[in-house]
């Protein structure tokens, strides 16, 4: 969700004009591009006191500086599954400033970074990733009418005892797959049930329930 755009005096000062001429509030807040109950709440403000600027608010100073800030962005980024516990430690250890582990988690919620479950990826080698750029480089010229010859199978394996998934990493929106953000797990601990199944452009095969192992011959 975009944050809330902040009206200007200009913005506020239009907004009452348009409600004492009989715009409607929704109207009003299409026309300045905020949610209707921002424009309900001036209203009701201007109402009870006559005017249209907000009240000066009081509240604690604020106990980390921008490069402080900008320190605790770059941390999170470079190691995407560090608590805030942790970074707030590598911070007090740095600059020698000590803040709770609700200002880091605050600090990173300004850069839009939130804790989210890292998706689960497969342990891939050297040697799996050059196999995969040489396929991709084979068929990156491919026409729709060679792939639709093509039957795409696989088989998959669901544990039955998935781990809890506790672990939490930074990211931004549309940053789910980004490097750093993939938890590596080793597959398939605490029984599983294995299937198998193909697709093509056209069809797909039933889905098969694999007892025992897949190999090559069945």
């Amino acid at each position: 969700m975009p944050p809330r755009r902040k009206l200007s005096d200009l913005d506020r000062g239009r907004a009452i004009g348009w409600l004492q001429d009989g715009v409607a509030a929704r109207q009003v807040a299409q026309r300045l591009a905020v949610a209707p109950s921002v424009i309900i709440r001036l209203k009701q403000r201007f109402q009870a006191t006559g005017r249209v600027q907000e009240r000066q608010r009081s509240g604690r100073p604020r106990v980390t500086t921008q490069r402080e800030d900008r320190f605790i962005q770059r941390q999170a980024m470079q190691q995407r599954m560090a608590t805030a516990n942790n970074i707030r430690q590598h911070l007090q250890a740095t600059t020698n400033t000590v803040v709770s582990g609700q200002t880091i988690r605050n600090r990173l919620h300004n850069f839009g970074l939130r804790a989210r479950r890292p998706v689960r990826g497969t342990t891939l080698t050297a040697n799996h990733r050059a196999a995969r750029r040489a396929w991709c480089t084979q068929h990156v010229r491919w026409q729709r009418q060679q792939w639709a010859q093509v039957l795409f199978t696989d088989e998959s394996r669901f544990c039955l005892k998935p781990a809890d998934g506790r672990i939490r990493v930074w990211r931004r929106r549309g940053e789910r797959f980004a490097e750093g953000a993939v938890l590596e797990r080793q597959r398939f601990g605490g029984g599983s049930v294995m299937v198998w199944g193909g697709i093509s452009t056209r069809l797909r095969t039933p889905l098969y329930h694999v007892v025992g192992n897949l190999t090559g011959v069945r």
